[in-house]
């Protein structure tokens, strides 16, 4: 780890976006850009746990929205989703990571159900690293799965405690970073309740080519925020003591 990456995130999450564009400046088809960025999430992942050890990493590949795309970019995607979550090769690739599905993934075919369950159930005991994978997620299905859940075990007074503990990312910290690739500035329906004080940093960098030197620059950019979670920095109490003369 590079010495100047002193304060790094808890928990960071990706928007993945440019694949289709990163295909296009090719002349290649969007396909193309899908599975040079699926490929490239082994890159980012293995950044973040193994080089610089940060502890959760949430990823968002498939939003509810994707499915109104074209039959054959939905296909394809389910079909990398599916390779990707073969139990062995997931566990040999990422030794040390649980991985923790967001959206209602039963909607996919039945092999790739299947597979997460698997997966899940083969890293479930896993402590050093967690993989958030939004697949049909939503942030805004989140919050209605959470009341609805709320509802049905008869909960009658609510508070942050309280909805956190029906959120797909019960026990874990909030978002410290977010980057969204590609220049897009919003947010895009991604873990609304997660995101409430995290830093947001959108590089210009299409995902298939955002790799360890784009990260580690992501990196350094968290460096120079000041978070204050809407509080007034304390002073440092070197700039309250009086100067030695």
């Amino acid at each position: 780890m590079s010495d100047a990456l002193q304060k790094l995130p808890r928990h960071v999450g990706f928007i993945i976006d440019g694949n289709g564009r990163w295909a296009k400046e090719r002349g290649l088809p969007r396909t193309k850009g899908h599975e040079a960025g699926i490929k490239n999430l082994d890159v980012v992942l293995h950044e973040c746990f193994y080089t610089y050890q940060i502890p959760l990493v949430s990823l968002y590949c498939f939003s509810t929205e994707n499915w109104h795309r074209p039959k054959q970019e939905v296909d394809f995607l389910i079909k990398y989703f599916t390779n990707y979550l073969k139990t062995n090769d997931f566990v040999k690739k990422f030794p040390g990571v649980k991985l923790n599905i967001m959206g209602d993934y039963t909607k996919f075919p039945p092999k790739l159900v299947k597979n997460a369950d698997q997966v899940i159930a083969a890293t479930k005991n896993e402590t050093k690293f967690v993989l958030n994978l939004g697949i049909n997620y939503s942030g805004q299905d989140e919050l209605v799965r959470a009341y609805n859940r709320m509802l049905q075990d008869g909960v009658t007074a609510v508070d942050r405690a309280t909805v956190e503990k029906y959120l797909y990312t019960h026990d874990q910290p909030p978002l410290d970073y977010v980057v969204r690739t590609s220049g897009e500035q919003r947010l895009s329906n991604f873990m609304l309740w997660q995101v409430s004080y995290a830093e947001l940093h959108f590089p210009k960098t299409n995902w298939p080519a955002f790799g360890k030197t784009e990260l580690h620059a992501a990196l350094l950019e968290y460096q120079r925020r000041d978070r204050r979670f809407g509080s007034i920095k304390e002073e440092t109490k070197a700039e309250d003591e009086p100067k030695q003369k």
